[in-house]
């Protein structure tokens, strides 16, 4: 079966996207507050988390690689979107003109592949790609990347699996670690070892860095296929 690794990107909508009712209502916790030093603060919170909803921000990048045979592809919302590649790159990097085009080409990518491997896509890269698709009317070639939750087909989650399903909650032998401190842990490259994290995305794009993006969210992916191998010889079938 084949078997496709992928990790998304993300960042916030300007805020003029949005009307008087729709800002009231994302800011209102911090509004309710009297403190003026305290408001700000609340909302500089909430802006923050704004990139973290697909209601309020916007998909910038999909990396993506077959798990076999790590081959596949970057798709990038660039302002330029004519980028030469090299011939017979095991990794194509493919500048998109808006999230549409790169929602629509990622799905046409994804109905090859019988099943899928991220980290912590069940809490947040599907559900967040099925509500972009949806509001942009990208049609979604895999629908049932969101079954059942104690299954690791179609959709093996390596947070769910690394954490046995959160079996003893936030603090126990099984807790829950991001992605890099997994890598480091079992001797993986981590993705944020050249500098770059996810909270860097939004000020890359602002700044027209787009492959910078790209190549951060590649390596998102690349984690994930040797954080896969190892989960897949050491901890695969354990109940």
């Amino acid at each position: 079966m084949a078997t496709l690794v992928f990790d998304i990107e993300t960042t916030a909508l300007p805020l003029e996207n949005f009307d008087d009712a729709q800002q009231e209502y994302l800011f209102r916790e911090a509004d309710k507050l009297a403190d003026a030093t305290a408001k700000d603060a609340k909302r500089e919170e909430i802006a923050k988390f704004m990139s973290l909803w697909p209601f309020t921000s916007q998909v910038v990048c999909i990396a993506m690689l077959n798990a076999e045979t790590q081959r596949g592809q970057t798709l990038f919302v660039a302002d330029d979107f004519e980028e030469a590649e090299e011939e017979n790159a095991p990794v194509k990097f493919i500048p998109c003109a808006d999230e549409t085009e790169l929602l629509a080409q990622f799905w046409d990518v994804a109905k090859k592949y019988d099943s899928i491997v991220t980290f912590n896509g069940r809490g947040f890269d599907v559900p967040f790609i099925y509500l972009r698709s949806a509001l942009l009317n990208v049609p979604i070639s895999k629908k049932n990347w969101l079954g059942y939750r104690y299954a690791t087909e179609p959709h093996c989650d390596l947070a769910e699996q690394f954490t046995f399903y959160s079996v003893s909650g936030r603090d126990g032998a099984a807790r829950r670690f991001n992605l890099d401190f997994y890598c480091k842990a079992f001797g993986i490259e981590s993705p944020k070892s050249h500098g770059v994290t996810g909270m860097d995305v939004g000020a890359l794009l602002a700044a027209g860095k787009f492959r910078d993006i790209a190549e951060y969210c590649l390596r998102d992916v690349r984690a994930t296929v040797e954080l896969y191998k190892i989960w897949k010889e050491r901890l695969a079938g354990i109940k």
